[in-house]
């Protein structure tokens, strides 16, 4: 079942998805080369704790940490560690907040350094993947016009979608329904209504979409070892059009 939300309801998702946009700011502040990914987890986490919020990927299902740190070819859920980043490395932050019965979630990607042209395509590509999700997403339209859109998006540029990992409602809970694939044909699934709140996220490969996860049961990471980046908002769909919730 899908969950509408009110506009109150929305108001107070605002609270929290704000919360996880300071985050991710506070966070690129300090990615560097030599900066550690736990130290990065450490920056995220006492942020969260000091708006009095609780950090939602904490403990879900055993998770370990407060955000997910997904360096390189590490697709998403990507563990924090003693890992120190390097010079044209990527890495994708991934954060969840609970605050005030709702929760919030936002991933970007970022350079370590200065990477190379494709490197900065493979950025640049993903997060006008997010846009375009995003542009399609009013009402009125179905849930399979974010997908398509995001998978053409992708395609046309030359990369891939991975279709192993999906996006997803949010709200009361952290994952609710809808699930919402990267790919797909437009024009089906459930129509978009006023209410409905969206966390989407296109997650991209410079190789081949196929993935494999690791020993820790958690890290995802590209089948080729090509790199991946990964982009994400929370939004809300309204009768006057689409907020971007997790956007400071």
């Amino acid at each position: 079942m899908i969950v509408l939300k009110s506009d109150d309801e929305i108001k107070r998702m605002a609270e929290s998805c704000r919360i996880v946009a300071e985050v991710l700011e506070e966070v690129r502040k300090n990615i560097s080369p030599g900066v550690t990914t736990k130290a990065l987890d450490r920056i995220a986490e006492s942020h969260i704790l000091s708006k009095k919020a609780r950090p939602a990927f904490k403990g879900y299902r055993g998770y370990p940490a407060s955000v997910c740190t997904s360096v390189n070819e590490q697709v998403v859920h990507g563990i924090p560690s003693g890992t120190k980043l390097r010079e044209k490395d990527i890495i994708s932050i991934d954060v969840g907040v609970f605050y005030k019965g709702f929760y919030g979630d936002a991933a970007t990607t970022l350079p370590v350094g200065s990477v190379d042209k494709q490197t900065e395509k493979l950025l640049m590509i993903t997060e006008k993947a997010l846009e375009a999700g995003m542009a399609k997403s009013v009402a009125g339209n179905r849930l399979s016009d974010i997908s398509h859109s995001i998978q053409e998006c992708v395609e046309s540029k030359g990369f891939s979608v991975v279709r192993n990992f999906v996006g997803h409602g949010i709200g009361r809970e952290l994952h609710e329904e809808p699930q919402i694939p990267n790919y797909g044909n437009p024009g089906e699934g459930p129509e978009l209504l006023p209410g409905m709140t969206l966390a989407i996220e296109p997650m991209v490969n410079a190789g081949s979409w196929e993935v494999d996860i690791l020993n820790d049961g958690w890290t995802a990471v590209t089948k080729d070892k090509s790199l991946s980046a990964h982009f994400e908002h929370t939004v809300a769909i309204t009768k006057n059009g689409l907020n971007v919730l997790t956007k400071l």
